[in-house]
């Protein structure tokens, strides 16, 4: 298949379809961090989402859309940052592409268009850590949760998930995931596709 991960620099997941022989391109308005600059196409992903791909993976910017950043949604609605970041995730998620899967964290998404087809951690695919992840799917099937040995795809009830990973808990009550809380200000690490996530979309779409 000819494959486009919109929105992507890592080429986290661009590596893991082309490990299995598909035509993935990484596309993002930055350089890519990845091994494989022949494998991306640098600028605005829009300009390439209707030249016949067969499958898109869209990582759309959650900044102004993530409910982590709420107490700053009054000036980005204000300002227009938040309407700009709803219309480019819908851009998305209706492209001409017969299969797609647009990802995001829990934000304002789910009441703006409609509620992600599932919610995944990087636990259910064998990382040791948590990070609520929202995926809305056309034409692919939902992510199949596998075994801490990644043997084979498993019903999640079956499963043996890994360990959820450290916890932090502030003064408030609040807990977070003690990579995330260290990864603060630095959102390239905080969106980052984990690798058993990565390889699960391939294994399991590809």
């Amino acid at each position: 298949m000819k494959i486009l991960l919109a929105c992507e620099e890592s080429q986290s997941v661009c590596n893991e379809f082309r490990k299995i022989g598909h035509e993935a391109f990484s596309a993002d308005i930055l350089e890519c961090s990845g091994p494989h600059p022949e494998w991306h196409l640098k600028g605005d992903v829009l300009e390439i989402i209707d030249e016949g791909w067969d499958m898109m993976i869209a990582f759309p910017p959650c900044t102004h859309l993530a409910v982590s950043g709420a107490r700053h949604f009054e000036k980005k609605i204000a300002d227009g940052r938040q309407q700009s970041g709803i219309e480019f995730f819908m851009k998305m998620i209706n492209a001409d592409i017969p299969k797609i899967a647009v990802e995001n964290p829990i934000g304002i998404m789910s009441t703006v268009y409609e509620k992600p087809t599932q919610i995944i951690h990087p636990y259910y695919f064998g990382d040791p850590y948590s990070k609520s992840t929202c995926l809305w799917l056309k034409g692919l099937p939902k992510l199949v949760h596998v075994s801490a040995e990644y043997d084979s795809p498993l019903f999640p009830e079956e499963v043996t998930h890994v360990d959820k990973g450290e916890f932090v808990t502030f003064p408030s009550g609040k807990r977070m995931s003690k990579w995330y809380n260290e990864a603060s200000g630095n959102g390239h690490i905080r969106s980052k596709t984990f690798p058993g996530i990565a390889k699960a979309m391939a294994d399991q779409w590809g």
